[in-house]
């Protein structure tokens, strides 16, 4: 694949959500690849955030503010001119859409209306990439995992936030961008991502970590639900893959897309968490109920499509997906290692994997 290498050097690339956990590894893999990175970011925490330990700020083109804000995204994107867009901003957090529904829903919609509609104004745009979630899908609790084709739904409010984004990126499609030959335009439904670098509230990985540190009991209120985890370069890869093809084929290969494990992967919390103790070397489980808000108990994802379409599939299995991620918190934690060293050293690991070196 080193097509994929040769495509993306020096090539004006923007990244909204930059500073998120997902946005960090995205942007070191494209400079990785020799893109010339764009990222906007907001709030982020300088003391914990992945991204300000990778050094990003300093090695990618960065302004702060909110995406919300038509005017300054537009006149940003108008000075970078990015030919390819990836955009990650959003409050991608179930409990937090519980805590300020309002914020989530706003802040999800909007950031996403906003890139469209100044994607449609732009001809130096070819290619948008819009991340999404797998929590759009209706649940009907299918067995063989939710296709791209399968109703959208949501019952929580950030789930109800991706799936009314989905709509106004069909919509938006459909109505501006079928005649518009140079520019694709796809959404992106993942698994469950876990990584190193993770510190968010209420995730599981981040929680684990911060008990096992404090030689604390791990609490899990959920030890039962199933979800589809993923190692988090697994989707990146496919949002690479995916945004080449649409630069190069607009017509063909702009949609939705999922990107998820085989079922091998979709395993519950409790069997995730073994594996975590069992790879840091100590750790103890505690159960409980929680019935502040709902979540759906058993998800899984279909990627039929991705893999026989852009030949796009995973590379790591659940084991090693939780031992990499394990290892990347003991090797900094415990061992003292710089993030940067260690990010890059799965980075390049996992682009050996994949014959993109």
């Amino acid at each position: 694949m080193k097509k994929i290498k040769n495509f993306y050097k020096n090539k004006k690339i923007l990244v909204t959500g930059a500073t998120g956990f997902k946005g960090s590894w995205l942007c070191s893999w494209l400079l990785k690849l020799g893109a010339k990175v764009y990222g906007i970011g907001f709030n982020s925490n300088k003391n914990k955030n992945l991204f300000y330990k990778l050094n990003l700020n300093n090695r990618i083109n960065l302004k702060i503010f909110d995406v919300r804000d038509y005017v300054k995204l537009k006149n940003f994107i108008y000075s970078s001119k990015p030919s390819i867009v990836f955009h990650l901003a959003a409050q991608p957090i179930i409990y937090n859409s519980y805590q300020n529904p309002f914020v989530t829903i706003d802040t999800n919609f909007r950031s996403t209306l906003n890139v469209l509609e100044i994607a449609k104004k732009y001809k130096f745009i070819k290619s948008v990439v819009l991340v999404s979630t797998i929590d759009v899908y209706e649940n009907v609790r299918k067995s063989d995992g939710y296709k791209e084709t399968d109703m959208l739904g949501g019952i929580d409010p950030y789930s109800a936030s991706k799936a009314a984004s989905e709509l106004i990126i069909r919509s938006y499609r459909e109505s501006f961008f079928i005649n518009k030959k140079n520019c694709g335009i796809s959404s992106t439904r993942a698994g469950n991502v876990i990584a190193g670098g993770d510190w968010s509230e209420k995730r599981l990985i981040p929680t684990c970590i911060r008990s096992l540190i404090k030689n604390k009991v791990i609490l899990l209120r959920n030890p039962k639900f199933v979800r589809p985890w993923q190692f988090v370069l697994e989707p990146i890869k496919g949002y690479l893959i995916l945004a080449k093809k649409q630069f190069e084929n607009p017509s063909k290969y702009s949609g939705a897309w999922n990107f998820g494990p085989d079922s091998k992967a979709s395993i519950d919390v409790q069997q995730i968490v073994k594996y975590m103790i069992s790879y840091w070397g100590k750790g103890k489980i505690r159960t409980f109920k929680n019935k502040n808000f709902t979540e759906h108990q058993r998800v899984k994802i279909n990627a039929t499509k991705a893999r026989k379409k852009l030949g796009w599939f995973s590379t790591y299995d659940i084991k090693n997906t939780v031992k990499i991620t394990t290892e990347w918190y003991f090797k900094v934690l415990i061992k003292r290692k710089k993030p940067l060293d260690i990010t890059n050293e799965q980075i390049e690991s996992y682009m050996d994997e994949n014959n993109w070196s």
